[in-house]
């Protein structure tokens, strides 16, 4: 599962001739992965990890399907529209049902709700049947060398290559062109600090146990601040006078002060201060 940043930056690190463990990307493909390799045994990463990185190959797919997000391009209502289906509404409707149980236990341990873990396990990967035909390791490593985007993808390595070590991944493990593994499309930091063993088997299967999938994402979310029966986000009514300068996801402010600069509910009504703080983000 992605909650995905995008992160604008110049980077210039492959352009300087630093030592090969502290090169971020670039430069020769086999150099920079013995970089990698120092990185990953000062972790604690054992030979099964270093012998699946020393095979590691790039990824032209991968690296076209980096440059060709044409997502970001749509509106959310255009997103929207797209990714809400009947097949998804109802297989939807028949997981809740089916796995009520597990759902049940994710709710009462990690505080959130059935539908919204279905949601994203549906919008990620229709419940399981489209995980993704890229090697993940291979998509990683590609990602990481090349130099557009490395701070998002390199982070990933150490964590991916600790859970092929471990053998909780087979080196050759398939997900989606970015890293992400599993029904849910979990990157391999959130699969090591967020699993969650759902079936008490003592392992982690986000790829074919469901109840390691439902405990595990319920988890994620509640990891990045979800707060049961709190609103998460709420469509309001602009002013063309908004001091723009302020507004954005990130820069959370009372309800009361978006109030004051003239932001109400779509039917015009006030908005109701009810002591949380929230970000303004606009449409596409």
């Amino acid at each position: 599962m992605r909650l995905r940043v995008e992160i604008l930056a110049a980077l210039f690190v492959g352009a300087f001739a630093l030592p090969a463990a502290a090169q971020e990307c670039g430069g020769d493909f086999e150099t920079w992965k013995q970089g990698v390799a120092a990185e990953a045994k000062a972790a604690g990463v054992g030979e099964t990890g270093l012998d699946a990185l020393e095979d590691a190959t790039i990824d032209e797919r991968a690296l076209a399907r980096d440059r060709a997000q044409g997502v970001f391009t749509q509106t959310f209502t255009e997103f929207s529209n797209r990714m809400i289906s009947a097949y998804r509404l109802k297989q939807g409707a028949a997981n809740l049902k089916k796995y009520a149980e597990i759902f049940d236990r994710a709710d009462k341990q990690f505080g959130v709700q059935p539908a919204i873990i279905a949601a994203f396990w549906g919008l990620e990967t229709d419940f399981g049947a489209v995980q993704g035909d890229f090697q993940t390791l291979n998509a990683l490593v590609t990602l990481s060398h090349d130099c557009r985007r490395p701070q998002l993808f390199r982070q990933q390595l150490v964590p991916l290559l600790t859970l092929i070590d471990r053998g909780v991944l087979p080196a050759d493990v398939n997900g989606a062109w970015a890293g992400e593994i599993g029904q849910t499309q979990i990157l391999p930091t959130d699969y090591l600090a967020e699993g969650v063993d759902g079936d008490g088997d003592g392992k982690v299967d986000l790829r074919n146990s469901v109840p390691d999938v439902i405990m595990t994402t319920a988890n994620k979310i509640m990891s990045r601040g979800w707060k049961r029966d709190q609103p998460w986000v709420q469509e309001v009514r602009v002013p063309d006078d908004m001091p723009w300068d302020q507004t954005g996801r990130t820069n959370k402010l009372p309800l009361s002060q978006w109030a004051q600069w003239g932001v109400t509910e779509p039917n015009g009504n006030p908005l109701v201060d009810n002591g949380l703080k929230a970000g303004l983000a606009l449409p596409m």
